[in-house]
């Protein structure tokens, strides 16, 4: 992709970047790799997670290679303005367990000249645009698609195929519960769901 070089540093405004993808593909080493820069560049950093995330640690963002970084966990989007006086960096994790108002939060702190770093899953597991991600995907000035390997045909994936039984929206697990496939791998995995489900109706 070339970009062209338009900085003008007269303009004090931050940014928006969105780091979006499937389960295990990455998303959430991305988002720490990046926060960690910005640290060793003795940037004021602070992150923040849902509290409804906790999967491996109450405390920090961790990836499923067991990469950490300090977070703090907040019950809604509008907490991460009461936390974010006099920072240069935000990184936000699982973005898409977010209320829609993490939106405004988002361009909030980048109007202020904060540069803002999100990861989350763009898809449910059902293939449909997951909460507040699009919108988010939408302003950002910067988009990075990441992607899993599927685990039938060793493909790109960019799909979250849910292996155990349950229709809830949110349902937080790992390689127990979810597994990345292909569109190919995806379509092939749901419609063998959907014979399954009839045949026990």
């Amino acid at each position: 992709m070339f970009l062209e070089n338009t900085v003008n540093h007269n303009e004090q405004f931050g940014w928006i970047e969105v780091i979006a993808g499937s389960m295990f593909s990455g998303k959430t080493e991305e988002l720490i790799r990046r926060l960690k820069r910005a640290t060793f560049a003795k940037q004021k950093v602070e992150i923040f997670k849902p509290a409804i995330d906790t999967r491996y640690d109450d405390e920090n963002v961790v990836s499923h290679d067991n990469n950490k970084i300090r977070s703090t966990a907040v019950q809604a989007a509008e907490n991460i303005r009461l936390l974010t006086s006099d920072v240069e960096v935000v990184g936000i994790d699982e973005a898409q367990f977010f209320d829609d108002e993490i939106v405004a939060v988002c361009n909030d702190l980048a109007n202020r000249g904060v540069r803002v770093i999100v990861a989350g899953l763009d898809m449910d597991f059902q293939g449909n645009p997951f909460g507040p991600m699009p919108a988010l995907m939408a302003t950002a000035e910067y988009v990075t698609k990441v992607h899993a390997v599927c685990t039938r045909t060793g493909n790109l994936a960019h799909y979250s195929h849910r292996t155990i039984a349950s229709k809830d929206l949110v349902v937080l697990g790992e390689t127990d519960s979810y597994e990345p496939l292909s569109r190919g791998a995806y379509y092939k995995a749901t419609h063998q769901d959907e014979i399954k489900q009839k045949q026990m109706e």
